[in-house]
């Protein structure tokens, strides 16, 4: 029988097949596709001919098509549809991929041929853009343990598939906690709420199997429901809940693996010679060093947490006049903070979020990339891996681009968070290849579905991310779209959402949803002039979280997770009342796989810059400036990792920021 994974794919501009794709595929086409992907690498590994860019570089940048197909389909339904299947292949598949590619970075024979290739760089008469694909190849190998010989070689071999299966194990163990758990809400609990917030429940409840409305763990839901409900203990209730996610004891329980993870970083990175997983990895991002990590989180908390403080004194006072003694509570902040902002900015959650569409804020998204970048967006009517998926094609000028898929609705398949990959990146070699790209997002349901603020900020931020994929314009595929420095990867996206507060993005695509009206200036002008409220809050979850995660990897790994983040909570007097926002047990950008451990403090790198990026338009022309969005897309957003960040951005505007910006931006500046 014929496996539709190894197939070419003769759909319109070669999209998944998902609908001749089962999950009984994907086992069989992995072990062809590794087969094959393996053969490859040995010719490359074996070839007689000496040493070049074209028969090393080259021919490891050529793709093995069936293994991206068979991950590119894999990777996008096991993270946003789930089902037991999936996830029992997914345990299965971790450590087998990092064999597999463990194995390619220890072969010595093709890291030999690669390192001949490198010493004579010099000789080479190659392009910048291949002298950086030949120098981030290179560092790659010797990252990876090329270099490592004997035991220490089978040591980093088995660290990093022990790595990869408890990346796993701690993924869906946060996702089993987050679909078990939901709090039955009789009528009566559904007093205060909002009727948006109680549509929610209902259909939360009906996809449960339950008769009547239900709090889960989704975040579009949750949130809402401790901003309003003026049940305490039941706020309680949802917030223990949720902050217990990953800690529950039990099959599910994640503290055992973060320190094992821990302990394994730090030895990969004694392997490699390095002090800490801390120096190692930044190494290679534009913040360079531990200490140059902790230099901006602090800078930047000091006037966070004072700010924090402050506001938790009004909101203890609020409280007290409720007739509530004791100390504010995590459970507590949420919803004394949208009292307070109503009382303050007369802004009605409620009443603003018909104003907040999806799919008006879609629409809103692809007309700001339409006057700045000159893209135009036509629906697809082609087959897709879940219902509530919608599909794209992606033109400018009429050529074709890329093809745009959005998932946007919360399920309990889906993990939770938001996120953009691509099933397929651009390319120019070995041949032209136009780039698939995903956007994720967990927002609740609804007949039309309504965003929060925050909601319509998360579609901004991710379409950020796409744009990046989509405008990607490099030879390589290995540095297109976002295969750039952690650090510098969130700036397209955090740059993005400065585009959602434009005023006349907003009066043109925040219609009411019942009345089609547009958002009344009065309206308008609140909610511009509420953007930086609550910000103390938000910006010490954060940097909280950062300091937390770069504690982790600094120095020796901590017998005790949980006793490291205590300690340096105390150290940094973090509030009572606030919490970070993602504590060790369901830290999944930490946990989950290398991406973001010793690098949580990347968005507010990336923020520092995205701040002085606007600020560039808003000096200019405006935010649709045809000058600025240019250099945007030449110097960054086509550039993809074809040169060094800071490179890119000086190229961009003229120098590096300061974080002076930032602090200006998020209302934390001293008067």
């Amino acid at each position: 029988m014929s496996n539709s994974l190894l197939s070419n794919w003769d759909t319109p501009f070669e999209i998944a097949p998902f609908a001749e794709i089962s999950d009984e595929d994907f086992a069989p086409a992995l072990e062809q596709a590794l087969a094959d992907h393996a053969a490859q690498i040995e010719q490359i590994a074996t070839n007689p001919e000496p040493p070049s860019f074209a028969n090393v570089i080259e021919a490891l940048e050529t793709p093995c098509r069936a293994l991206e197909q068979v991950l590119g389909v894999f990777f996008t339904v096991a993270g946003a549809d789930s089902n037991p299947r999936r996830e029992e292949l997914q345990r299965e598949f971790s450590p087998k991929l990092a064999a597999h590619f463990s194995a390619i970075t220890a072969n010595k024979a093709l890291y030999a041929r690669v390192k001949a290739v490198w010493d004579q760089r010099d000789a080479l008469d190659l392009t910048p853009e291949q002298q950086r694909v030949l120098m981030l190849t290179h560092r790659g190998f010797v990252r990876g343990g090329a270099a490592l010989e004997g035991a220490a070689d089978l040591r980093m071999q088995e660290i990093k598939a022990r790595l990869a299966t408890l990346g796993t194990q701690f993924t869906q163990n946060l996702l089993a906690d987050e679909r078990s758990w939901f709090l039955e809400l009789s009528e009566d609990d559904l007093e205060g709420l909002p009727a948006f917030v109680v549509d929610a429940a209902r259909a939360a409840g009906a996809e449960k199997g339950c008769d009547g409305p239900v709090v889960t763990l989704s975040r579009s839901l949750i949130t809402p429901f401790l901003q309003f409900s003026p049940r305490r203990e039941l706020r309680e209730k949802a917030f223990r809940a949720w902050a217990a996610r990953g800690a529950n004891g039990g099959d599910t329980d994640n503290l055992a693996i973060a320190a094992e993870i821990l302990a394994l970083r730090q030895e990969r990175a004694r392997l490699l010679g390095y002090d800490s997983f801390a120096a190692y990895k930044l190494e290679t991002e534009m913040a360079g060093t531990p200490e140059a990590v902790r230099k901006l989180l602090m800078d930047v908390w000091g006037p966070a947490k004072a700010q924090a403080d402050a506001d938790a004194e009004v909101l203890t006072q609020m409280m007290r006049a409720d007739g509530i003694n004791g100390d504010l509570q995590p459970w507590d902040w949420r919803y004394y903070a949208a009292k307070r902002r109503q009382a303050e900015h007369d802004l009605d959650e409620a009443a603003l979020k018909p104003y907040l569409q999806l799919d008006r804020m879609i629409e809103a998204a692809f007309a700001c990339a339409n006057r700045l970048f000159g893209l135009e967006f036509a629906p697809l009517d082609v087959p897709l891996y879940h219902p509530d998926c919608r599909a794209w094609e992606v033109t400018r000028n009429g050529a074709h681009v890329a093809v745009f898929i959005g998932d946007y609705f919360a399920r309990g398949s889906k993990r939770s968070g938001a996120w953009c990959s691509a099933m397929r990146q651009q390319a120019r070699f070995p041949e032209k290849q136009t780039p698939v790209v995903i956007n994720v997002c967990n927002f609740a349901k609804g007949d039309p579905a309504l965003l929060s603020w925050d909601d319509a900020r998360t579609l901004f931020h991710e379409f950020g991310h796409a744009l990046h994929q989509m405008l990607s314009d490099v030879t390589y595929e290995s540095i297109s779209g976002t295969s750039v420095a952690r650090d510098f990867v969130e700036l397209p996206s955090q740059l993005y959402e400065h585009w959602l507060e434009v005023p006349e993005v907003l009066q043109e695509f925040a219609t009411h949803a019942e009345t089609g009206a547009p958002m009344p200036q009065e309206m308008l002008d609140k909610v511009l002039g509420a953007a930086n409220f609550d910000m103390g809050f938000q910006t010490v979850e954060y940097v909280a979280s950062a300091l937390v995660d770069l504690a982790f990897h600094d120095g020796a790994a901590p017998a005790d997770p949980m006793v490291k983040q205590a300690e340096v909570l105390a150290e940094i007097g973090m509030p009572d009342a606030i919490t970070m926002r993602h504590a060790t047990p369901h830290f999944a950008h930490v946990f989950a796989g290398d991406g973001y451990s010793s690098g949580y403090y990347s968005y507010m790198w990336s923020e520092v810059m995205d701040a002085d990026a606007f600020a560039a338009f808003e000096e200019a022309g405006g935010a649709f400036d045809p000058e600025r969005a240019k250099a945007l897309e030449e110097h960054i957003l086509s550039t993809g990792g074809s040169a060094d960040p800071a490179e890119l951005y000086t190229a961009f505007r003229g120098r590096l920021p300061g974080v002076e910006a930032l602090l200006k931006g998020r209302g934390l500046a001293a008067e």
